[in-house]
């Protein structure tokens, strides 16, 4: 199991604020995908998290996980396709914000494509919470926090 990044952590913070490489497929084999895929899944729930990008445990390529009603998905490549104009704002934290949460507003129906294990292309239309997890998570993959989402002067909620 891979350590979450934290930007408490200066160098942590340098690749969690940078645009992440695409994923190549052909520099890693299956059983490497594999493998990459099940680190950060552990990684991810260990930390009682529901969604993980790869530059948050420091690897600079672009894959998310998410795990959401009963469902998982491993993105390689992500990008949104279509958005609706209708906003839904919703408390986020960050496995890489410790302890920290504050109101964001996102797109309520989004539409991603991206590719999976194999290197297929894929679409997932989603809405709701499982949109505002991939939208949160490509983010990541931008070098871009919840934070930088929230309206200006609004504070973040503490959790002790």
């Amino acid at each position: 199991m891979a350590k979450i990044w934290t930007i408490n952590n200066k160098d942590e913070k340098k690749l969690l604020r940078r645009k992440l490489k695409s994923f190549d497929f052909s520099q890693h084999s299956s059983k490497e995908i594999n493998k990459l895929i099940k680190e950060m899944d552990d990684s991810m729930q260990k930390a009682n998290g529901i969604g993980l990008s790869a530059n948050q445990i420091g690897l600079d390529m672009r894959i998310f996980v998410a795990r959401w009603d009963n469902k998982f998905f491993a993105v390689f490549n992500p990008k949104i396709e279509k958005r609706s104009k209708e906003k839904e704002t919703m408390e986020e934290g960050c496995l890489s914000i410790p302890k920290q949460y504050g109101e964001v507003s996102r797109s309520e129906n989004i539409v991603l494509i991206g590719q999976n294990k194999q290197g297929k292309k894929i679409k997932i239309r989603a809405w709701g919470m499982l949109a505002t997890i991939f939208q949160h998570e490509i983010d990541h993959l931008n070098g871009k926090l919840f934070t930088d989402r929230m309206k200006r002067g609004v504070k973040l909620r503490g959790l002790e």
